[in-house]
């Protein structure tokens, strides 16, 4: 587990941009079984989620389509929110930082680590903007 005081600043990163942090596995399913669409940014320490994760997460909330709700949860420190989270992307396997857009409680798109790293935010954005104007009303 990573000291708060460290991933503070990293949750703040997403809540600042209006994400809303969940740590229980109730708070998990509860937020995907609502109608509509749902964007789930599993965060993470890592230099990935700071350079290419997290800002692609809020440039791509610049597009005219967006989900009806942003969530997160935090690798390796929301343990339980994290696995209720990645029990509801199988097929996917866990990886952070990632992405998944539901759309009623379904998994519609999925950006997983290898698709983030290596990157650039703008073009993770871009694919996530494609993802919310075909699911987004």
């Amino acid at each position: 587990m990573y000291p708060e005081d460290l991933v503070t600043p990293m949750r703040q990163d997403l809540t600042m941009a209006g994400f809303n942090e969940l740590f229980t596995a109730d708070e998990v399913e509860q937020a995907l079984a609502k109608e509509g669409t749902t964007l789930v940014v599993v965060n993470s320490v890592c230099g990935c989620a700071a350079a290419n994760a997290r800002p692609a997460a809020k440039l791509s909330l610049r597009n005219e389509k967006n989900p009806d709700q942003l969530i997160t949860v935090f690798a390796g420190v929301d343990f339980e929110a994290v696995n209720k989270a990645r029990e509801m992307m199988v097929p996917f396997p866990p990886s952070s930082p990632s992405m998944a857009l539901f759309k009623d409680g379904e998994l519609v798109h999925m950006i997983e680590r290898h698709h983030i790293e290596g990157r650039p935010a703008e073009m993770i954005a871009e694919n996530l903007m494609s993802a919310y104007d075909e699911f987004c009303s």
